[in-house]
């Protein structure tokens, strides 16, 4: 079962509120696909998220394109995937990207529509529009019962 929520971002502020509710919404274990084109946002979300999740410096959360893996130390682990310079989803799961998913962090994966049979059947998809300079439009859908949960957590707040 599916469910899914739309929410217009105005600017970057309403991102940031965004991504912090969403950061206090997740729970271990939690895996984010996020989906857009480049500059839709996918890395300030993560950052909004880490400010969520009371990362000490959330300028230390940058783009995992080159590197493939960023790990951030926060009130839960967060783990930042980039799928877009890998060629394969044979290649993503070779980076161990399961043993994260089924750990106790909370998981991105940025480029997800590169890798989806990689991608645990239960998670939270985050696909950003550019709607404007600064305006996104996120639509968020939630697979399994969990991410439904969160999904109403943010239509609460």
């Amino acid at each position: 079962m599916t469910s899914s929520w739309t929410i217009d971002l105005p600017d970057l502020e309403a991102t940031r509120a965004f991504g912090q509710r969403l950061g206090r919404a997740l729970f271990p274990g939690a895996v984010v696909a996020l989906i857009g084109p480049l500059g839709a946002g996918k890395t300030h979300l993560v950052r909004f998220v880490a400010e969520g999740l009371a990362i000490a410096d959330p300028r230390a959360v940058t783009s995992p394109t080159f590197v493939l893996i960023q790990e951030y130390e926060a009130q839960l682990p967060i783990y930042h995937f980039d799928a877009y310079r890998l060629p394969s989803e044979r290649e993503f799961l070779d980076l161990g990207v399961s043993e994260y998913f089924a750990g106790s962090g909370v998981c991105f994966v940025e480029w997800a529509d590169r890798v989806p049979s990689a991608l645990p059947a239960e998670h939270l998809r985050i696909s950003l529009t550019v709607t404007g300079d600064t305006s996104r439009r996120a639509v968020l859908e939630a697979l399994g019962k969990r991410y439904e949960g969160v999904l109403e957590t943010l239509r609460q707040t």
